[in-house]
């Protein structure tokens, strides 16, 4: 019986014990968390088969182990494994930012196991693992990581239980995934915090609360998400953000002077914010095919770190993906 290890079972870990549970026979999943109301309602609605309330026992047995915690805690995690797991283990995280863990994986894990890092581009407003949902990694892009020397069929296990999930893989070197999710998932976080806090600290907010509805609850959700996980995005991946920051300040500014002054400045600027969405939900932005043999930055940086090979990898499931369902 294959064993997995998953520790850290919040909305991401309890969402993968779930999605695991219900598609594969013959695994058994063992789960840690710090917070045993947290461990034991994992084992109550399904996500994990039991609980071991010691981290190094829960490592037992197991082939695979995935770390579902805020980045700032992977590195303690780390360091509490690195002498209790097995020869040959494969160990992945799902953090949302990647440069620091691929540092703290090489530093502090052993040689004997192949570390691969991972970051499932899903989640829903409920933190916690009351937001746990089987079906949240379908269709979702899930980020992959491997470092130079991994064991190819380490890779191969990895890329299939991204499958199992119904996600579709994605080889990205960490500098660039760190940058590009900073403009795509972290800068809407902070946006939304920063709507939060703009309308609440208002003297009008008490009478501006009864008519706020659908769309100042749509921007506004991120801000419910995890202070933790929100905390540990913001301090590891600075700079990135920082640079979005300073990005989307020029373009208020521009938007500012343009509702100032009204007339075609203002016109053209919604109508590219409308085509260029509309392009985005359509798919017409992924589906342009005239860049499909020029090699992308990630391919000529995975190139550059590990010969051809995992660029091709990279080409090779992303092609899998077009042509056969996930999952099967």
């Amino acid at each position: 019986m294959h064993k997995i290890a998953i520790i850290g079972l919040g909305q991401i870990g309890a969402s993968i014990g779930l999605g695991l549970r219900s598609k594969i026979k013959g695994i058994e999943i063992t789960g840690h968390d710090i917070e045993p109301t947290t461990a034991g309602k994992a084992r109550k609605i399904g996500a994990v088969d039991k609980i071991s309330y010691s981290l190094p026992k829960s490592l037992e047995g197991a082939s695979i182990v995935i770390i579902c915690v805020p980045v700032e805690a992977v590195k303690q995690i780390f360091e509490e494994i690195a002498t209790s797991l097995e020869e040959g283990t494969i160990v992945t995280d799902t953090s949302s930012t990647k440069i620091q863990v691929m540092q703290w994986a090489e530093e502090i894990l052993p040689k004997t196991v192949d570390f691969i890092g991972g970051h499932p581009m899903a989640g829903v407003e409920t933190p916690g693992i009351d937001g746990a949902e089987e079906g949240l990694f379908e269709g979702a892009t899930y980020g992959i990581f491997p470092p130079v020397d991994v064991r190819p069929e380490s890779i191969d296990a990895i890329v299939s239980l991204i499958s199992i999930l119904k996600a579709k893989p994605l080889f990205i070197d960490p500098v660039e995934h760190d940058s590009l999710v900073a403009g795509v998932s972290h800068l809407p976080i902070a946006l939304s915090i920063n709507l939060i806090n703009a309308t609440t600290q208002s003297p009008s907010w008490r009478e501006m609360s009864r008519l706020a509805a659908g769309s100042f609850r749509d921007v506004s959700r991120l801000a419910s998400g995890s202070v933790d996980m929100h905390h540990s995005i913001f301090s590891t991946n600075r700079d990135s953000i920082l640079r979005w920051l300073d990005s989307f300040d020029i373009h208020l500014k521009e938007f500012r002077k343009a509702v100032e002054e009204g007339g075609d400045d203002l016109r053209d600027l919604l109508e590219t914010a409308y085509q260029s969405r509309s392009d985005w939900l359509s798919g017409k932005v992924e589906s342009d095919n005239s860049m499909d043999n020029v090699p992308t930055a990630s391919e000529n940086m995975l190139g550059m770190l590990g010969g051809d090979k995992l660029a091709q990898l990279s080409r090779k499931f992303d092609k899998d993906s077009k042509d056969k369902p996930l999952g099967r």
